[in-house]
């Protein structure tokens, strides 16, 4: 079969692999779907410490069981489901947390193994009628993103703001809408992609350039009541604790470069306005079977920001799609 493997930063390469072959309790499955993301374009360029190369890599993955043809969707954040965090409930922070197409071969590749932690956590979702194999894939990035509006607590009546229009900040649109949000402002620097994504979202404004002074107006002076950084960018965080309201919840969604994580912030902002600032890191077993509850109950829809599909052999294609901001979403077909 053919895999896409990392051996190095800059080094993904199409290979020839063995089939692979179930042990007790693993599953093997046709990947059907994998879908790229910006961790991808970053693993490409920089590496992971959690990647031992080579590596096939992929996270968003969706396929069949080989065997009894039932679709799947599967995790890709495995938490271990024994210590103090997961035995609280806390699965999205567990220590002890493992990854699909980081210490596990991933979806890049024609045929894939479960293995038997997955599916302890319960992370293989049977994949409601209806609801395409690229549509799963997607299910993976939502729950991310159902996670973070959660600890957020977007809910109705807010005004929200996602700094960020990628396939992410796409997501948290339409998922805030869902939720029930008054009005959701997209904001990013890059004017294309921010076009591009609106033309999708539409959201009640589109904000390229000045996005403090243009919330203020756009609340009458107020702030937004909820503020999602989807974007890796500590310009942002600053930004969304200036342009958060009195209560206002801020998510620190993405992540900042390890090089350049440290932001400068007004503490007396936080203190007097009673902000709550909060991290988002990754999904839960159960934020991928709610995500793929959204997804098939037309809550959320996601089959139109799938903007690329590409077979096994182009995914350096994708990476680079994604890399650019060139697509919303692209997803691989081996």
């Amino acid at each position: 079969m053919k895999v896409a493997r990392f051996h190095a930063p800059g080094d993904i390469r199409i290979e020839d692999a063995p089939e692979p072959e179930p042990g007790p309790g693993e599953l093997k499955i046709r990947v059907r779907n994998c879908s790229t993301c910006g961790t991808d374009a970053k693993i490409f360029k920089f590496g992971h410490h959690h990647i031992r190369p080579p590596r096939v890599m992929g996270h968003e993955i969706s396929g069949e069981v080989v065997g009894t043809g039932e679709r799947v969707q599967v995790i890709a954040a495995i938490p271990c489901g024994t210590c103090q965090e997961c035995v609280r409930g806390r699965r999205t922070v567990c220590p002890n947390q493992e990854s699909m197409g980081y210490h596990y071969d991933g979806g890049f590749a024609e045929y894939m193994i479960i293995p038997a932690k997955v599916r302890a956590v319960d992370g293989v979702n049977a994949i409601p009628s209806g609801v395409g194999f690229a549509e799963a894939s997607v299910a993976e990035p939502l729950a991310c993103v159902l996670n973070g509006q959660s600890l957020a607590g977007v809910g109705a009546g807010d005004d929200v703001v996602v700094m960020g229009a990628g396939p992410i900040g796409c997501l948290h649109v339409r998922l805030a809408r869902a939720r029930g949000a008054s009005r959701v402002f997209l904001v990013d620097v890059n004017a294309e992609r921010l076009a591009m994504a609106a033309e999708l979202v539409r959201p009640d404004a589109a904000i390229d350039a000045d996005p403090v002074e243009h919330v203020l107006k756009l609340t009458g002076g107020r702030g937004a009541d909820v503020v999602i950084t989807a974007a890796a960018s500590g310009a942002a965080q600053e930004q969304a604790v200036r342009m958060a309201a009195r209560q206002g919840r801020i998510s620190f969604f993405g992540g900042l470069p390890k090089d350049d994580p440290v932001i400068a912030l007004d503490s007396n902002l936080v203190h007097y306005r009673e902000l709550t600032i909060v991290g988002a890191n990754g999904s839960s077993p159960a934020h991928n079977a709610e995500a793929l509850r959204l997804v098939a109950d037309g809550a959320v829809v996601v089959s139109d920001l799938i903007t690329h599909r590409l077979p096994l052999p182009q995914v350096l294609d994708g990476i680079d799609l994604v890399s650019r901001g060139a697509a919303i979403k692209v997803t691989i077909e081996p």
